[in-house]
């Protein structure tokens, strides 16, 4: 049984003004995610990934449709229970939402207060926790003393007090620098590891995805239209969102005035190169050509780690002939394909 399972869920609000549409954010989406996945659920402003959020959680209720967290349909039950399941699901925020007046330790026992722990338990547990996230030196600090990401580390300890099967990051390193949203992403890819957390990130940033997400479903005006696992999606994008969500961290073939001033500089016929890490390597395509006494440069492109996993694309200019390059690059390894480019 998945963890959690989305089925055929729309999500309409009333129109915004007399007489208009009902404004859809959510639109037959569907999908399984499994204990212990790290799923990215990526899109642009709009696309409905935040609404999605809420819906897992139950804090706004489905138009229609089912969505269920161990076998439990959360769309169906009364309020009572629902208090009753979100206890199992902790929640990170972009912009932190800690409480200004209270001091770390006090932040991060709010839940624990609310559940009403006993002062001793709760007191072992908040150290515990704060010790987790490497702030256990912090905790008679108030928020507006630490960084953004210290700040957002707090949050994630809180969101874990009450020892959560699930864990929902909504843009939770949109507010940080580079640097500190690595080391967010490495505690959280702990709290899936060290903790076994259920974690679904919600972002706009795919960098984001393929740090941490085994699997990923893309979003674009309210719709998935595309998922599956991370690598996969990303060396194989099929749609149009896709592909323009994998532009951002893929080193892909320039267009236009880019490609035009590449054409410039080097002699040629061009080729993209893509492999992955079935058997192909950058130093492999690159002997088999030399082998085969192909003259040919560099222009653009790299080799990108993707979960772990190596996935290379490239654009060479070839000086020879074409039978020569594909003769080549034919013996590279399983994964490689090449795709002449067009003028």
């Amino acid at each position: 049984m998945p963890h959690i399972r989305i089925s055929d869920v729309f999500k309409t609000y009333p129109p915004q003004r007399r007489g208009g549409d009902p404004v859809a954010a959510v639109e037959d989406v569907s999908l399984e995610i499994e204990r212990g996945d790290v799923f990215g659920v990526i899109g642009y402003s709009g696309a409905g990934k935040s609404t999605l959020v809420r819906l897992i959680n139950g804090l706004e209720p489905v138009t229609s449709g089912s969505i269920e967290i161990d076998g439990v349909d959360v769309a169906q039950l009364p309020e009572r229970k629902l208090r009753e399941v979100r206890q199992g699901i902790g929640m990170i925020f972009q912009r932190f939402n800690l409480l200004r007046s209270r001091n770390i330790r006090r932040n991060v026992a709010y839940p624990l207060e609310v559940a009403g722990m006993p002062r001793q338990q709760r007191a072992a547990r908040v150290a515990e926790l704060l010790d987790f996230v490497g702030l256990a030196d912090k905790a008679d600090a108030y928020p507006e003393q630490l960084s953004g990401g210290q700040q957002q580390r707090v949050g994630i300890a809180r969101a874990l007090a009450a020892e959560p099967g699930i864990l929902l990051a909504d843009e939770a390193t949109s507010a940080l620098d580079p640097e500190t949203t690595d080391e967010v992403l490495d505690l959280l890819a702990r709290v899936n590891r060290e903790l076994g957390v259920t974690i679904v990130v919600i972002t706009h940033e795919m960098d984001v995805i393929t740090r941490i997400a085994n699997k990923v479903a893309i979003m674009e005006r309210g719709r998935v239209v595309e998922q599956g696992p991370t690598y996969d999606v990303f060396t194989a994008p099929r749609t149009d969102t896709a592909k323009r969500f994998v532009r951002t961290v893929v080193r892909a073939l320039p267009e236009g005035e880019a490609l035009a001033a590449l054409r410039a500089q080097h002699d040629g016929r061009f080729f993209t190169i893509s492999f992955t890490d079935s058997g192909a390597s950058e130093a492999r395509v690159f002997a088999a050509l030399a082998r085969a006494g192909v003259d040919f440069n560099l222009v653009h492109g790299g080799v990108d780690d993707i979960q772990g996993r190596v996935y290379g694309l490239l654009t060479i200019a070839v000086r020879g002939d074409e039978a020569a390059v594909r003769s080549a690059l034919a013996g590279v390894g399983a994964g490689v394909t090449v795709t002449e480019v067009a003028l």
